[in-house]
């Protein structure tokens, strides 16, 4: 079994600044890309950012210059550094895991269970 918990979301106003935390735990034999999607009410889920296991990283345009992903590999863990937020980043945030169980499972994507971000006035 795999989990992945989210924490960190919140309230915050325009301009300010959280920083969520995502931890894979379980049966993990290696854990490739991991990443930041998020979903509006009434939206798709979109990519925000992603980061492989080499620290390559890729964010969409609209927090290019105010997000930061990271990583630590030896806690399997991902982080999002969110600046300058704005009421349009508002959505639930979930966290994404490209990872096998096993040497011989499949690779696969994991999901964490979603964290809310409020960006508000």
């Amino acid at each position: 079994q795999v989990q992945l918990v989210e924490s960190g979301g919140g309230l915050v106003q325009p301009g300010g600044s959280l920083r969520l935390s995502c931890a894979a735990s379980g049966s993990i034999f290696s854990i490739y890309a991991m990443g930041w999607y998020r979903q509006a009410p009434g939206k798709q889920r979109e990519l925000v950012a992603a980061i492989t296991s080499g620290g390559s990283t890729n964010y969409a345009d609209s927090v290019k210059g105010r997000f930061t992903i990271s990583r630590d590999n030896a806690k399997n863990t991902v982080y999002l550094q969110m600046n300058s937020l704005k009421l349009e980043d508002t959505a639930v945030y979930y966290c994404n895991a490209d990872l096998k169980r096993t040497v011989v499972a499949p690779r696969r994507d994991y999901w964490g269970q979603g964290t809310q971000v409020t960006v508000s006035s």
